[in-house]
C-alpha cells in the first residue's frame, strides 16, 4: 500500500484513468471518505498486510 496511482498503473499495466475509476468504485462501495479508509478497510479483512 501506499502507492501513488501513477505507480498502481504501471505496476498492473493500465491507464491511470482506469486507476482513478476503480479506486472511486471502491471508495463508494465501501462508503469510505478516502483512500486511506479503503487501505484500512483492505488490511482489516485480510486483503492487503502492512509494509515494512
Amino acid at each position: 500500500l501506499g502507492r501513488t496511482n501513477a505507480e498502481i498503473a504501471a505496476e498492473l499495466y493500465v491507464s491511470l484513468s482506469t486507476v482513478k475509476t476503480h479506486l472511486s468504485s471502491v471508495q463508494l462501495k465501501l462508503d469510505a471518505r478516502n483512500r486511506v479508509e479503503i487501505a484500512a478497510w483492505a488490511w482489516q479483512n485480510g486483503y492487503a498486510q502492512p509494509t515494512a
